[in-house]
């Protein structure tokens, strides 16, 4: 059952994404050659808990870390741990943080150092994605207007959608209904209301769609070998534009 947030529960949600987008902030400050993704995670964990709030993920099904954080080829849920990144290098980093009772979840993918033009194209497609998506994030439009919007997008501009991960709804629970494709048919699914709360995250794969979970039963790569972006934010559905209640701060 898809949930609507009442007024103070927004007012919540708002708290708890707010310190989700300064944490996903932090960690692409810290995305730079030489850094390790465990440093990246420690200082995020402990971000999130000065700001009173707790990491979302950690131990969320058994999940060892309070970041997700996936390299170059990996394109989501790579946990953390003694790899040094390099210069050219383009890293995934989803945070999500749980405060009041509710929980922010955002992702981004990020430059480490000077990167090709190709990665860059990557990185900015797959952002630009969202934002088409949520042009149709309105109340009276159906779900998988936003579906469809991020799927033309993305491979008109010949990158591939991961289809076996989905966005989803969010708020006092970290994945809630409805689940939100990134591909689809114009006019399907419920019809948006004000008062839901989504995590759209378009997961884009510059080769093909195929993917590949690998034995720590946690990280997802792509098949073919070639370079993953994602990018996620928490929105409420309105009565006129959508609120990206993870926006980055000004």
């Amino acid at each position: 059952m898809i949930t609507l947030k009442s007024a103070h529960e927004i007012d919540l949600m708002r708290r708890a994404g707010k310190i989700t987008a300064a944490a996903r902030a932090l960690a692409g400050e810290m995305v730079r050659p030489g850094v390790t993704t465990q440093e990246i995670d420690s200082a995020v964990e402990h971000f999130i808990r000065k700001q009173g709030a707790v990491p979302s993920f950690l131990h969320y099904n058994g999940y060892p870390a309070s970041v997700c954080i996936s390299v170059n080829d990996e394109v989501i849920h790579g946990i953390p741990g003694k790899r040094v990144l390099q210069e050219g290098d383009i890293v995934s980093v989803d945070v999500g943080a749980y405060m009041g009772g509710f929980h922010g979840d955002c992702a981004a993918t990020f430059p480490c150092g000077t990167i090709s033009p190709e990665a860059q194209d990557l990185i900015n497609v797959t952002r630009q994605s969202f934002f088409e998506g949520i042009k149709f994030a309105r109340e009276g439009c159906r779900l998988q207007d936003i579906s469809a919007a991020i799927q033309t997008y993305v491979e008109s501009h010949g990158y591939s959608i991961v289809r076996e991960y989905v966005g989803h709804g969010v708020g006092s629970q970290m994945h809630e209904a409805p689940e939100i494709p990134n591909y689809g048919h114009p006019g399907r699914g419920p019809r948006l209301l004000r008062g839901m709360t989504l995590a759209i995250e378009p997961m884009v794969n510059a080769g093909a769609a195929a993917i590949q979970v690998l034995s720590d039963g946690w990280t997802v790569k792509t098949l073919d070998g070639k370079w993953a972006g994602h990018y996620e934010n928490t929105i409420l559905i309105t009565d006129g534009e959508p609120e990206i209640l993870t926006a980055p701060a000004i």
